[in-house]
């Protein structure tokens, strides 16, 4: 088998924590592109990004191997590589902190704060906790070995080294590593009784669209178990053990046992607050995770340090103090 090239070295530094985007010019057979101002306009035709891309080429911020300045005039050159920095402009800061949980030289796992998202994606670009951690702890390597949604807080793990990378991802992937999370719901006395209970479905989330849905009698792409570890005043602490990865797949799952977790502004009903509404964070922790490492052989066991603010503090919760 032939062993696919590697790209040559960004010649663009990091900034805010930021991967340049990375073209490869595809094949052009018709000759449809006869130079690469052509080529970016027709590839970015209809987007934000059409006026932005002619902007930077025109600044000279277009870069090919070994920083040469790219212009709109160049020659199309199929195979060829190119790199930019997006624009980007200004968020909000999310004003909670990233705490460090583990740091060796190949793995960090920390414990993430509600409303910080894990990784670069629409709106959130430099406010996401890869983004900070690269800059805070000068690791403009860093790479997530998976993702937490900006809405639940607790652990992520990150590789440090790109070689090591594919090997913490992997575990992922094979579902080798043990994953518990916390949540607060209300207390169903009739649905507590039910429990513990393994809940399969399939989940399926279009692209664009907010909430993820169940689809009925359709062969199951997500399990869950579901426990009720403490009750009191018409509230439960859930331990919630996921078997999948799907996206919202336990947020889905509680809510269609009639448990949504509290503060879930998707679940049962979106209500689409403002980004920048710090008030009632979503009662969703990701508690523990537990797996050999695959690269030290290590067996990990990560806790997190977060507590979820309504079992302990109700009123302030309701009231949108804390977070």
């Amino acid at each position: 088998m032939r062993r696919r090239a590697q790209p040559p070295p960004s010649p663009l530094p990091q900034r805010a924590g930021i991967d340049p985007v990375r073209l490869r010019l595809p094949p052009d057979p018709e000759g449809a592109w006869p130079d690469l101002g052509d080529y970016l306009a027709a590839r970015y035709a209809g987007t934000r990004g059409a006026d932005s891309v002619a902007r930077l080429m025109a600044a000279g911020r277009v870069l090919g191997p070994g920083g040469q300045v790219l212009r709109a005039g160049d020659p199309y050159e199929p195979g060829a590589y190119l790199w930019f920095h997006r624009d980007v402009e200004p968020e909000p800061r999310v004003p909670f902190p990233i705490s460090v949980v583990h740091r060796d030289p190949h793995l960090l796992v920390v414990d993430k704060p509600h409303f910080l998202a894990t990784t670069p994606r629409g709106s959130h670009i430099t406010e996401t906790a890869l983004a900070r951690l690269r800059e805070e702890l000068e690791l403009p390597e860093l790479s997530p070995a998976h993702r937490l949604d900006r809405l639940t807080a607790g652990l992520v793990m990150f590789s440090i080294r790109p070689e090591d990378r594919g090997a913490y991802q992997l575990l992922f992937q094979r579902r080798e590593v043990h994953k518990e999370y916390e949540a607060l719901a209300p207390h169903e006395p009739a649905l507590a009784r039910a429990l513990p209970r393994t809940v399969r479905s399939r989940i399926e989330k279009a692209r664009g669209v907010i909430a993820a849905v169940e689809v009925p009698g359709a062969e199951p792409n997500a399990e869950s178990l579901v426990e009720c570890v403490e009750a009191r005043e018409g509230l439960a602490r859930y331990r919630l053990t996921p078997h999948t990865g799907r996206t919202h797949q336990l947020r889905v799952h509680m809510n269609s046992l009639g448990l949504p977790i509290l503060g879930d502004p998707v679940y049962p009903r979106v209500t689409d607050p403002a980004p920048d509404d710090y008030r009632r964070p979503l009662q969703l922790l990701a508690r523990v995770l537990a797996f050999t490492d695959p690269v030290t052989g290590a067996a990990h066991r990560f806790e997190s340090r977060r507590t979820l603010q309504a079992w302990d503090d109700r009123a302030g919760w309701e009231a949108g103090a804390g977070g």
